[in-house]
């Protein structure tokens, strides 16, 4: 058995030297690399994301852009206006004569001085009327024997004083509720010395004016304002007297707007703010007629128009019957329309210059101002637009309104504007 195995051995080591000869007779050699290697695990790669080319581009100009957004309306600065209280005068307008046995009144019909004629009806020497009328000279004459109308007597060491009392009680004329002079009571007295000849002494009244504030309120785009006598700057003193004329300025901002023209379309005046309140007094009504000319006779009227966005006009000083206070509001609904718009019938500003004239000399609107009538005394009412209103007043629907019109394609901007209180003094005559 031992035998058998021994050519296997043989045959082993042989093999084994024959490779151990290879290996270290041809030098070292590194083995081989096998032709092919274990795969490495997959890795997970994220997708690409591939910019897109924008499908729009940004707009660009050959010039850059100079237009910004119109800055907000400043206020105006107000200018120094030379101007300067008229004061009244005293009007030498009674005069009296001491006779024998009657005391002789005269009395200018303009007692006041102002230019406004007094009704003779109005005036009493106690309680006796006028007797005469001189219509040249525009005197009224009273006579009186020195114990009637309600003379009193009054008896000094050396002299005889019959005392009288010329009283003026305006009355206001036609169907309005308004006056242009004050109750006054002049005293006219008659000295006779004791024991000398008949005599006469000047005449002494007395007259106490009022004084207040008025305060004028602005909106946002229609303002009223009192103007000075050259209508160049606001009347910085707000002060009148029965007589003067008060300058109105009417206006709307123009701003960014097309070009606009104004009207005024109705006023009122008040004893306060309310428009409603009594007694009242619209001189201004049926879309822009000024009734005041027309019903008292006075010299109340619209100016020429010197711009297409204001309108001005004159409203002679009055009082209302029997109030004290002498102070006024007055309330205005204005409205604006385009300049290419037509002054009609229901856009104008008419007054009464021996006929209706209209202000900028359309006269042929103004037609209807006559037909349409007069509203007396509490009677009347102030418009009253519709839409939003903007800035602060103290009316209910005050400020900026617009109104579209499709009947005419007119677009129309309306508003109510307060002045007040408006002081109007009494004047001093002697």
């Amino acid at each position: 058995m031992v035998m058998k195995c021994a050519p296997v051995c043989l045959v082993a080591l042989a093999l084994l030297g024959s490779l151990c000869d290879a290996q270290w007779g041809g030098g070292i050699h590194k083995p081989s690399v096998p032709k092919y290697q274990k795969p490495s695990p997959p890795v997970r790669q994220e997708p690409k994301h591939v910019p897109q080319e924008p499908q729009q581009s940004k707009q660009t100009f050959e010039k850059p852009l100079t237009w910004t957004y119109p800055e907000d309306p400043k206020p105006e600065p107000q200018p120094d206006v030379p101007f300067e209280l008229r004061y009244p005068v005293p009007a030498s307008t009674v005069a009296v004569e001491c006779r024998e046995k009657i005391a002789h009144v005269e009395v200018k019909k303009d007692m006041f001085g102002i230019g406004q004629l007094i009704n003779p009806a109005d005036l009493t020497l106690g309680a006796c009327g006028a007797v005469a009328e001189d219509i040249g000279a525009q005197v009224l004459i009273f006579e009186a024997e020195l114990h009637d109308c309600d003379s009193r007597l009054a008896m000094t060491e050396d002299a005889l004083i019959y005392t009288f009392t010329l009283n003026y009680d305006p009355q206001p004329v036609g169907n309005s509720p308004v006056v242009r002079t004050t109750k006054a009571a002049v005293i006219v007295e008659c000295h006779y010395p004791r024991y000398h000849n008949v005599s006469s002494l000047p005449l002494n009244p007395l007259w106490i004016p009022f004084s207040a504030v008025k305060i004028s309120e602005e909106f946002l785009y229609f303002t009223l304002r009192l103007m000075t006598d050259d209508w160049q700057y606001e009347r910085p003193i707000y002060q009148y007297f029965l007589g003067d004329m008060i300058n109105i300025e009417a206006m709307v901002k123009q701003y960014f707007h097309v070009p606009l023209r104004v009207y005024v379309d109705s006023c009122v005046a008040t004893l306060s703010p309310d428009v409603n309140s009594s007694p009242r007094y619209a001189f201004i009504e049926n879309h822009g007629c000024l009734l005041d000319a027309r019903i008292t006779g006075s010299s109340s009227k619209f100016m020429s128009r010197s711009a297409e966005n204001k309108l001005q006009f004159q409203l002679e000083a009055f009082r209302f019957k029997g109030a004290e206070s002498g102070l006024l509001y007055i309330t205005c609904h204005l409205k604006a329309t385009s300049t290419a718009c037509a002054i009609d019938s229901e856009h104008r500003a008419c007054s009464y210059i021996s006929g209706w004239k209209e202000a900028s000399g359309v006269d042929p609107a103004c037609s209807s101002c006559e037909s349409g009538g007069f509203i007396t005394s509490g009677t009347s009412s102030v418009a009253s637009g519709t839409g939003t209103s903007t800035g602060s007043t103290s009316l209910s629907t005050p400020g900026r309104k617009i109104r579209d019109a499709p009947k005419d394609d007119i677009f129309e901007w309306e508003g109510d504007v307060t002045l007040g209180p408006i002081p109007i003094n009494e004047r001093v005559i002697a």
